[in-house]
This record gives structure tokens, C-alpha cells and sequence, in this order.
């Protein structure tokens, strides 16, 4: 299947659920598993028209490309919430717990009485969830909120890096990469470092 294809198909998924009367949004999520910043999620509510190209997980995007499919989103979207949760907070409850809560963050304000979710169950938001494995490649809303949180995420971790320059924040956006880790052995953690996932590679 060409990535076009790919496309279709996670449109028609939400498509069914159009057809049936059903307003919707799709959540995801970037950054559970970095040692630095923010988990960040994305609340989206997609309209059934227009149906933009490239909406699709935002893994198989370049980056040119997920920043072009971003602005497209904002324009078209019917809500975009974005939610956080604080390196403090990943460290307090777990970084699952911490993911949950940036995802109540996301859809405070989306009104809709269903959230198809990237495969995270039981989150607690205001309305039905369905949790779908591998959600960013099945359904076109979980696409679009994948898109949000990596580009609003890594846009996030560009600017740790003009603080921190000397962690590569800009390239690795805080994930465990032999650079980053030589400099946590060199530098020591920043403030937003995760200090619950140094413990080995301190020890080290």
C-alpha cells in the first residue's frame, strides 16, 4: 500500500463514524520515553471536509512536511488543545500516569462525546473513549493529533536547547542519544531532565 493509500484508508476510518452522525476527536502523543522536557499530547477535532494530504502518523512525515500538514490543521481544525505534563509531574506519578494527565489537559475544551485515543486506555476524559493500537496509522483525527503534539513538542525542545545548548536538545529533542547521554555525564542533569529515568546512566 503507497503511502496515498495509507491516507485514504485512515480517512475512511473516520469517515464511518462521520456517516453516523458521531463529532469526535482524535488524541496522541509525543515524548513519553525521552530523559528531558515535557510529555505533550494533542486534542483534535477534524471537520469532514477538507481532507488534507499527509494527514497521517506523524513518524512517517519529514519534517518539512509535518510542519506544513501543522499549519493546515490549525487553519482547518474545529479544536486543537494541546496538554503538558511537567518533567516534576513524570517523575511524581509515572510517566503513563503523566500521559494521561497532558491528554485531560488536551481535551479540556474539545465538546465532543467520544476521543479515539493512540492506544492509551482508561484516561478519564469528559466523554466515551476508544483506544486504537497503533492510532496514528488507523484513524485520520489520531493522525492529525500525533502531528500537533510532535511539531508543538519538538518546536519546544528547540528552545530548551537555546538554555541548555550544551544537551543537543535541538537534534535529539531530549531522547537518550550517546551525545546527550556524554553530556548528563559531563554536565549533569538541567532542570528539565526526567530525574526518574537517569538513575543507570548516572550510576554509570
Amino acid at each position: 500500500m503507497t503511502k496515498r493509500e495509507r491516507i485514504a484508508a485512515i480517512y475512511r476510518h473516520d469517515l464511518q463514524l462521520w456517516e453516523q452522525g458521531l463529532v469526535f476527536g482524535g488524541i496522541d502523543e509525543a515524548g513519553r520515553g525521552p530523559l528531558a522536557g515535557h510529555v505533550t499530547a494533542a486534542c483534535v477535532v477534524m471537520p469532514l471536509h477538507p481532507c488534507l494530504p499527509y494527514v497521517y502518523d506523524s513518524k512517517q512525515l519529514s519534517e518539512k512536511q509535518r510542519n506544513a500538514v501543522y499549519e493546515d490543521i490549525l487553519k482547518h481544525a474545529l479544536y486543537v488543545g494541546v496538554g503538558r505534563a511537567e518533567p516534576e509531574e513524570i517523575d511524581d506519578i509515572n510517566i503513563l500516569e503523566a500521559t494521561k494527565l497532558a491528554m485531560r489537559r488536551a481535551a479540556q475544551g474539545a465538546g465532543v462525546g467520544l476521543f479515539l485515543i493512540d492506544a492509551v486506555t482508561r484516561v478519564g476524559l469528559p466523554g466515551r473513549e476508544q483506544a486504537i493500537i497503533s492510532g496514528d496509522a488507523v484513524s485520520y483525527s489520531i493522525a492529525a493529533a500525533s502531528i500537533v503534539a510532535k511539531v508543538t513538542r519538538d518546536r519546544e525542545m528547540a528552545e530548551l536547547h537555546t538554555l541548555y545548548p550544551q544537551y543537543h536538545f535541538d537534534t535529539n529533542k531530549g531522547y537518550g542519544t550517546r551525545e546527550h547521554v556524554l553530556a548528563l555525564k559531563e554536565f549533569g542533569p538541567c532542570p528539565c531532565h526526567r530525574r526518574s529515568f537517569l538513575g543507570k546512566i548516572l550510576q554509570a
